[in-house]
């Protein structure tokens, strides 16, 4: 069974995804609508935040405690290269009750050793790359995982829309016009790009709500046809 996909993401008024401040108490507090089991996140936001974290000490190979009445959600990162090495740290933040990654049949035997030695759960789903369908699928099945929230950009984004894994979009628009040349979107499509300007895997939304905020930022709510 699928969990419930959900895309979270705010953009400036031109489309943008960074360069303008976001309010991120409301972006946050608006999260709770959704009450997610897993919260799904893209490596590369993970791999700038690596120098921030501490070196890792002899705690990172021990067993994590396990409180069953632990209602926050799950960290769950694709990782089929094994660049992420912060996992202590990720760990060590107060968001997620544990963390989990995922992996192909291409990820270094070396790196799914590494997870081990840290009682790090991992998922091996593809081959070449992370099967996000069959992934979602195990999350469901190993952890009861029902729905989920992608706090990514637009590669990880992009991957879920176009595979047909997401049930909805929620926009936050906020009062600002960044420009520039080399914009940020919240899905990026490179085959559609290469397919030209046709129609054709237009991905139809349909709205389901929309609110204006504090601050003028308006929120919107699409499901995903």
């Amino acid at each position: 069974m699928l969990p419930r996909v959900i895309l979270h993401n705010a953009v400036s008024l031109d489309g943008r995804i960074d360069g303008f401040p976001i309010d991120l108490f409301q972006y946050y507090e608006l999260v709770a609508t959704w009450k997610e089991d897993a919260t799904l996140a893209g490596s590369d936001t993970f791999l700038k935040a690596a120098s921030e974290a501490p070196a890792e000490d002899e705690n990172a190979v021990l067993p994590p405690k396990i409180d069953p009445g632990d209602s926050r959600a799950l960290l769950v990162i694709p990782d089929s290269r094994g660049r992420i090495r912060i996992w202590h740290y990720l760990r060590s933040l107060p968001y997620w009750r544990d963390v989990v990654a995922l992996c192909s049949k291409s990820t270094p035997q070396e790196y799914l050793h590494y997870l081990e030695e840290r009682h790090i759960d991992y998922i091996v789903a593809g081959r070449d790359h992370v099967d996000l369908r069959a992934a979602l699928e195990e999350l469901h099945s190993r952890y009861g995982v029902k729905v989920v929230r992608v706090d990514a950009g637009g590669t990880l984004n992009g991957q879920l829309l176009r595979q047909g894994l997401v049930s909805e979009v929620s926009l936050l628009i906020y009062p600002s016009l960044v420009g520039g040349d080399k914009q940020g979107s919240i899905f990026r499509d490179p085959d559609r790009l290469a397919e030209g300007t046709g129609q054709e895997g237009v991905i139809s939304l349909k709205l389901m709500q929309m609110e204006r905020l504090k601050g003028d930022v308006i929120w919107l709510r699409y499901g995903v046809s």
